[in-house]
């Protein structure tokens, strides 16, 4: 009596987060997978699962390896996207750092958690991100004793930051090395990939660490229950850092095929209402359980 459980007649999956990917690309190439109003970008899970291996081509040619930290700090853009799946398809654990931390929490955040390789947008509202990082000692001469583990910081956009390497160099690097992605059968299922924060509320936020099992199953039961299928197209407004966005929206989607629709970097109503409207976004369709509840 004191053990509790679900339903059993549905196995719980042994895919990786790449695994997932492979097979929504493989099943549906030429469908669109994710649109990013405010960056005017669409890409096909075909085109999706490019962008993700050249992405992790280039995070080896950093030096990333199996098992290593790479933090992403950046509002939802489509760079947040692949770096979600670039970091899983060389078996990187992934470390979601909140948009909105300050200086203390971006330090205790990125050496508590060990991270090596930082992606970070350049300036999210108020936020200089960049500035925060020099602040931090990152500079050309590498990032200082304030972040000893700390080796290397790619930044979105174009301009050029002293000791930073541009998204753009990393694409670049990675179409170039491709063929020395490591075979997917490396991977398990069960190996960590990634570690979100707690908010802190009563202390210092705890990094809660999780496996591809964990978060690819989590977003099936979440597409399941909404009942999401190829034809459906999600409006995620809600933050990608955060379990909400990368978990039970994105994988859900990517577990089904369905259409991923980001309206801005950040929530905004109107912009949210606008793509719904031009994406034709579905409404999440209740399961016959919660119907009926």
């Amino acid at each position: 009596m004191s053990l509790v459980h679900g339903a059993t007649d549905h196995p719980l999956s042994e895919d990786t987060v790449h695994a997932l990917l492979a097979s929504a690309a493989q099943r549906w190439p030429q469908r669109e997978a994710a649109v990013f109003v405010e960056q005017s970008l669409r890409w096909t899970w075909a085109e999706l699962l490019q962008q993700v291996e050249w992405a992790a081509a280039g995070f080896l040619a950093l030096g990333v390896k199996t098992g290593d930290r790479v933090g992403m700090w950046s509002p939802n853009r489509a760079e947040w996207l692949v770096t979600q799946f670039a970091t899983a398809r060389i078996g990187a654990i992934l470390v979601n750092i909140n948009p909105a931390y300050r200086l203390s929490e971006l330090e205790y955040t990125l050496n508590k958690a060990g991270v090596g390789v930082l992606v970070s947008a350049a300036a999210f509202k108020s936020s200089d991100y960049l500035a925060m990082l020099q602040t931090l000692g990152v500079c050309a001469a590498g990032a200082g004793p304030r972040l000893p583990l700390l080796r290397a910081v790619v930044r979105l956009g174009d301009e050029p930051s002293a000791g930073m390497v541009n998204w753009s160099q990393l694409i670049a690097s990675g179409k170039t090395r491709v063929d020395a992605l490591p075979p997917e059968s490396d991977l398990s299922c069960f190996d960590a990939i990634n570690i979100q924060f707690t908010s802190g509320t009563t202390g210092a936020p705890k990094g809660a660490t999780l496996t591809h099992h964990n978060i690819v199953n989590n977003g099936r039961a979440v597409g399941d229950c909404m009942r999401l299928t190829e034809q459906d197209s999600l409006c995620i407004p809600v933050p990608l850092y955060h379990c909400f966005g990368m978990v039970l929206a994105v994988l859900a989607c990517v577990a089904k095929g369905s259409k991923m629709v980001f309206p801005g970097e950040g929530f905004d109503a109107r912009a949210t209402l606008a793509a719904v409207a031009t994406e034709r976004c579905s409404r999440a369709r209740p399961t016959t359980r919660w119907a009926n509840a």
